[in-house]
C-alpha cells in the first residue's frame, strides 16, 4: 500500500513532504505533487508534514478523492522527482482552503 496525495496539494504544492521522505518518491509538477507508488515504501513520515492534510494511505483516501490514487501512479511516471523542499506556491495559503480544485491542476 502506497500513500497518495490528493486534491488539496494542488496550487498549493507545499513541500515539507520531500523532507522527510526516506526514499524519495516524491514527484513535482507545476503545481501539484505526486507520490510515486513504486517507491513509497509506507513509512507515513510524510503525512503529518502536510499542512493542507492532503496525503492518505491508500485505503483511507476519500471517496470523493480515489481518482487521485491512478492520477499519482499516471503522473509519477511523467513528472521528475523532487528531493528538497521549496517555497510553496505564491498564493498556496489562499488556496489551501479551497474544494474542487482538479480543474487547477497543471500537467
Amino acid at each position: 500500500m502506497a500513500y497518495v496525495v490528493t486534491e488539496n496539494c494542488i496550487k498549493c504544492k507545499y513541500t515539507d513532504c520531500v523532507d522527510v521522505c526516506p526514499v524519495d518518491c516524491f514527484r513535482e509538477g507545476p503545481n501539484f505533487l505526486v507520490i510515486d507508488p513504486d517507491e513509497c515504501i509506507d513509512c507515513t513520515l510524510c503525512v503529518a508534514e502536510c499542512p493542507v492534510e492532503a496525503i492518505y494511505a491508500e485505503d483511507d483516501v476519500p471517496d470523493s478523492q480515489l481518482d487521485f490514487i491512478a492520477l499519482n501512479a499516471e503522473l509519477s511516471k511523467e513528472w521528475q522527482p523532487i528531493i528538497e523542499k521549496k517555497d510553496a506556491l505564491p498564493d498556496a495559503d489562499e488556496w489551501a482552503s479551497v474544494t474542487d480544485k482538479l480543474d487547477e491542476l497543471q500537467r
